[in-house]
């Protein structure tokens, strides 16, 4: 069995992020790291191999050349090799521009199982796992607490706002899994060290059959026309209680109509 897990390589969630005069975000100017909520998926590869299931794990990614260090955290974890997709035509995509990569990438690598994040910690649009499925024409189950694979099925439990649900579905198939499927191994100084020995094939657009024109900010579906950073807060209304602290609280909401 094939399994392949996208990883993205984000901004550092705590960093100070910049943009870029195409409204794009500087990642030159920020520090970067696998997205965290990628890691449940690589985590939940791993087990599944561990848990007797015969497959080699591969994993993509879409980035800049930074973005490599996404895959050597991955391998770090486990797994037997990467993909990385680099190339600067693919500056300012949008989700549907980056399916279609991803899309592309799975034909070329071969795939039976597809893991995802439920979302990256930047965009946090949790789009892309049915995008790739429908430009595929595989089957999907998103939002996995749980996921077992047997013969030539997987079954996810999903959990929705009313219940519990059980989901099987036939390979090939894509499957997202939650931060609740268990918290990703840190590896060990060995395990980082042997990543690095690990195979890492990157391809460009042209490899994958993918023309320029159908990537980057000028074939996004979205245009971005201003942006300007948020006000600094403002200091809040100290009420010091003399005795009339009730009645200053009340004067303050009728004044703002809360009240």
């Amino acid at each position: 069995m094939k399994i392949v897990v996208l990883v993205k390589y984000v901004p550092e969630p705590t960093a100070v992020w910049k943009f870029a005069p195409d409204h794009t975000l500087d990642r030159a100017a920020v520090d970067g790291r696998l997205s965290e909520l990628d890691e449940y998926a690589v985590e939940q590869a791993v087990r599944l191999v561990e848990g007797g299931t015969d497959a080699e794990i591969t994993y993509v990614t879409v980035g800049p050349a930074k973005a490599k260090d996404g895959l050597l955290k991955a391998l770090a974890i486990g797994g037997d090799k990467g993909v990385h997709i680099v190339d600067d035509a693919m500056h300012g995509s949008d989700a549907l521009a980056t399916s279609l990569v991803l899309a592309k990438a799975l034909e070329k690598v071969g795939y039976d199982l597809v893991l995802t994040g439920m979302a990256s910690t930047d965009a946090e649009m949790s789009v892309v796992p049915a995008m790739v499925a429908d430009r595929l024409g595989i089957n999907q189950a998103t939002f996995a607490k749980s996921l077992a694979v047997d013969g030539d099925a997987v079954t996810i439990t999903r959990d929705s706002e009313a219940a519990g649900l059980e989901v099987k579905t036939q390979l090939p198939a894509i499957v997202s899994v939650t931060d609740q499927t268990g918290e990703a191994r840190y590896p060990a100084f060995r395990q980082i060290m042997m990543a690095k020995k690990k195979p890492i094939e990157t391809l460009s657009l042209a490899d994958l059959g993918v023309g320029a024109d159908s990537v980057g900010s000028g074939a996004a579906a979205v245009k971005v026309r201003s942006m300007e950073p948020a006000p600094a807060r403002q200091a809040g209304t100290l009420i010091t209680d003399d005795g009339t602290g009730a009645a200053q609280v009340a004067d303050f909401l009728a004044a703002r109509g809360l009240l």
